[in-house]
């Protein structure tokens, strides 16, 4: 297979390390890199709210989430992508690779409040919320269970490594996947 025409989506919950992943991905394989997480930021900062506020909105109204969702259909069918989203495992178009990183609540709110330079109490009050949230508001807009990762190829924990040692694995991962994805077959 041809690396260049990869297609990858990555997902996770906030503070799992999706972005940094995924654009570490991107960038070893000579990807593009597309988040969905950082026109849903940039979408909250335009409008001058919180992200919270943010997920109230999209709550109300799904066109915001169908114009993440075609995004990421678009950018799944021209292929050589990396489709850093929540839905991107459901929503990218035959995707070759989707990976889903999980990581403990209490590792991410941490990561989170130091990325963002934030109190501890209020980063964790907003990520349970925003989650509650897109569990709900992905299940009633798409059917969707977030919490279902049967369709996911790969789960990784990333708390139980630091973000060079992720790469690594995450590397090595598609680098078989480039050796064998053309010749396995499921049984």
């Amino acid at each position: 297979m041809d690396p260049g025409k990869l297609v990858i989506t990555i997902a996770g919950p906030h503070g799992s390390g999706r972005t940094t992943q995924a654009t570490k991905l991107a960038e070893t394989f000579g990807l593009k890199y597309v988040s969905a997480g950082t026109l849903f930021r940039e979408r909250a900062e335009e409008l001058g709210i919180t992200l919270e506020e943010m997920s109230k909105r999209a709550s109300a109204n799904s066109d915001f989430d169908n114009y993440l969702d075609r995004r990421s259909k678009e950018e799944s069918r021209k292929g050589g992508v990396v489709i850093d989203a929540t839905l991107s495992g459901f929503m990218a178009h035959t995707p070759d690779l989707r990976v889903f990183l999980t990581c403990p609540i209490a590792e991410r709110v941490r990561r989170i409040a130091q990325r963002e330079e934030r109190d501890l109490e209020e980063v964790d009050r907003e990520t349970r919320f925003r989650e509650k949230n897109e569990i709900k508001r992905f299940k009633e807009y798409y059917d969707v269970d977030l919490e279902d990762l049967s369709v996911y190829d790969i789960v990784l924990n990333t708390g139980l490594f630091d973000a060079e040692s992720t790469a690594r694995i995450l590397k090595n991962i598609v680098d078989e996947y480039l050796k064998t994805g053309e010749t396995c077959v499921s049984i």
